[in-house]
């Protein structure tokens, strides 16, 4: 019988600058890693291929439930940069129930580039969404590095192995 497992996070917390910023932001959206492909046709090839050219620009989206002074001044300076760590559980399932719930943390560092003043409705709360360029993005999970990525310091880790090693060599980084 083959033993499947289902994993599920369906919760977090974020802090911001080391601030916790527990029930106040009602959505997260983390970085997507795109890749930049450059594609290669040339005489004598039987079509073309695409190859690794670089990351393409991170953005992180969050969405607040409400207006905070502390979080909007923090977000209305673009010279500024900010650390943000979202928090979350992840828990494992099969047919037995929960079999396992380890921390899955992401790291973000980066310039906030919109702000909105918010959105108000008769009888509703307002809610702020604001946009982060993100410089550096790292994800832990149960303690093991998946990835790190630092576009300033020329960093793209997979777990420990460095994928940009030789080419940092190569350029006398």
């Amino acid at each position: 019988m083959s033993k499947i497992e289902i994993n599920k996070l369906t919760n977090a917390n974020i802090y911001m600058n080391g601030s916790n910023l527990l029930g106040r932001a009602e959505e997260v959206q983390l970085p997507q890693i795109k890749h930049k492909m450059v594609e290669h046709k040339a005489l004598g090839l039987i079509g073309s291929a695409e190859f690794f050219a670089g990351i393409d620009k991170l953005e992180c989206k969050i969405k607040w439930n409400a207006l905070y002074p502390n979080v909007l001044r923090t977000c209305s300076n673009p010279f500024l940069a900010a650390m943000i760590q979202v928090r979350a559980s992840l828990e494992t399932y099969n047919g037995l129930g929960r079999v396992s719930e380890v921390p899955a943390t992401a790291f973000l560092i980066g310039t906030f580039k919109e702000f909105p003043l918010g959105n108000i409705k008769p009888g509703e709360n307002a809610e702020y969404e604001t946009t982060m360029s993100v410089t550096y993005a790292k994800l832990i999970v149960d303690k093991q590095e998946i990835f790190e990525i630092d576009i300033l310091h020329n960093i793209y880790k997979v777990g420990p192995l460095d994928l940009l090693s030789t080419f940092k060599k190569n350029i006398g980084a």
